[in-house]
């Protein structure tokens, strides 16, 4: 296996002949030096920064097939306060037996790749449960006893000039002989499902009719399901399965999908869709890895700004990759507008999508379910506006009708494409929009956590779509189980 070992800047010490040692500039904006065969990533970038250069050597690797190290799932366990917590408890026997130093109440470790000179089993333990290559770990003296107090991510730039060659040696064992990770989980009980949501969110992915008519649907495939909201975190251990019915975006809501998945129960967004999902940079490099059409598109960094208009023309859309609902995507009609747009993105990301623009009367929208077409749907623009949804400061938002149709009436080039597209993030509920112009079908994106509205995306299975969303946890749930689960008679 092919090893690229990714830094934030060149290091004229940091000599590695059995990889390509390679620049996140160079890796980021040249995707040519990603593709060569069976390839292993080593990000050693600093990854603490959302969207910063780190975390899309991770996010682009993952994309592009390869297995990086860190993943973009362990840069985020590593903003969890909870998961902190949790990993510190896990570990507290440990801590105890092996820590022993009275000249201070604090005490700083580094550990490389697992290693480290006269803490091995902490070390192993560290980079069993936290796949990042390079960490700084803090432990405190408190009420007579040590304790993991804070966990953080380095960079090459940040590894003390006493310890280089210890991460040489590190770097080189891990390439030799690299270990699987270990995945955890637990056996769950009866078959309950939570459906989690938050009657506060303004852009509520299912309106409150169709929560009722899920929960209505729950008995006829075997489960009980009951609301949750925010609060309810610390109860997440009493059922067997969660369906997210909340933006995935919010952190307390991310936190209910990770701990679920940490439990081994069935959930529905998983964690690795919402990564995948929710950047449009690594949704455009792993659409162009596969070759599904898209619009024109180029992935843009500051040093590529110029050739936007010349490769896209104007008007065009500009893009920031975490933009959700319509937000933060513009439509751009001038030079000067660019300049001002682009600016005004750079200083949240590192990378941005500008796409060719294509006009059209309506999206397509196809919901895709355990792999295969749930719904489909036509989204036609906001009245007198280029979006689906009209979002204008203050005001109230303004969206298109929603027509439903069934999968037989909707083109096949159109179904196969968003199935096709889908099916590459998981097999969780994804909403695929497509557009269609003439002869030829362009997939826009895919999205996590698509709307499931009473009168809108029902329209032609009603309550049908809400039993066979259900079914599938039911299913997933006997699958855990090893059994089965018997539907009640309606």
């Amino acid at each position: 296996m092919k090893t690229f070992v990714v830094t934030d800047q060149k290091h004229e010490w940091f000599e590695m002949p059995e990889a390509a040692v390679l620049t996140a500039r160079r890796y980021l904006t040249e995707p040519e030096s990603g593709h060569a065969g069976t390839v292993r990533v080593l990000n050693l970038c600093r990854t603490g920064r959302y969207q910063g250069r780190g975390y899309y050597v991770s996010l682009l690797a993952e994309a592009r097939g390869q297995r990086p190290v860190a993943d973009v799932k362990t840069i985020e366990n590593l903003r969890s306060e909870s998961f902190i917590q949790a990993l510190a408890a896990e570990l507290q026997p440990l801590v105890q037996e092996t820590l022993h130093h009275n000249d201070s109440d604090r005490f700083q470790l580094y550990v490389y790749f697992g290693k480290h000179p006269s803490h091995q089993a902490l070390a192993e333990q560290l980079f069993a449960r936290v796949r990042a290559p390079l960490l700084r770990v803090l432990f405190v003296h408190a009420e007579g006893s040590w304790r993991l107090d804070a966990l953080h991510a380095i960079g090459l730039a940040d590894i003390p000039q006493q310890d280089r060659a210890l991460l040489l040696d590190a770097v080189r064992s891990f390439i030799s002989d690299s270990p699987a990770p270990k995945r955890r989980g637990d056996e769950t009980g009866r078959p309950r499902l939570a459906i989690l949501w938050d009657p506060n969110e303004p852009h509520k992915p299912s309106n409150e009719e169709a929560l009722q008519r899920f929960l209505k649907a729950a008995p006829l495939v075997g489960l009980d399901a009951e609301l949750i909201g925010p609060d309810a975190l610390e109860r997440l251990d009493e059922f067997d399965a969660l369906f997210n019915r909340a933006s995935p975006g919010e952190a307390v809501i991310y936190e209910f999908l990770r701990r679920a998945e940490s439990l081994g129960m069935p959930v529905v967004d998983d964690p690795e869709s919402v990564l995948k999902c929710g950047n449009k940079v690594f949704m455009q490099e792993l659409l162009d890895r596969h070759r599904i059409a898209t619009p024109r598109t180029l992935i843009v960094h500051r040093g590529n700004v110029d050739d936007i208009i010349p490769t896209l023309g104007l008007p065009c859309v500009l893009k920031l990759p975490d933009s959700g609902f319509g937000l933060d995507v513009v439509k751009i009609e001038s030079e000067d507008n660019l300049r001002k747009e682009t600016e005004r993105f750079f200083s949240q990301s590192e990378l941005l999508i500008a796409q060719e623009w294509l006009p059209s009367d309506f999206d397509w929208r196809v919901g895709v379910y355990d792999r295969r077409p749930l719904f489909a749907a036509k989204y036609f623009m906001a009245p007198g506006h280029w979006k689906i949804i009209k979002l204008e400061g203050e005001e109230e938002p303004v969206e298109g009708k929603t027509e439903a149709t069934t999968i037989g009436e909707v083109p096949e080039q159109v179904i196969s494409t968003a199935v096709r597209a889908a099916n590459l993030i998981g097999r969780g509920l994804y909403g695929a929009d497509l557009k269609q112009v003439g002869d030829r079908v362009y997939l826009i994106e895919v999205n996590i956590n698509p709307n499931i509205d009473a009168g809108n995306e029902d329209q032609v299975l009603g309550e049908g779509l809400y039993r066979e969303i259900l079914g599938v946890f039911a299913r997933r749930i006997a699958e855990t189980k090893g059994g089965t689960i018997q539907p009640r008679t309606p």
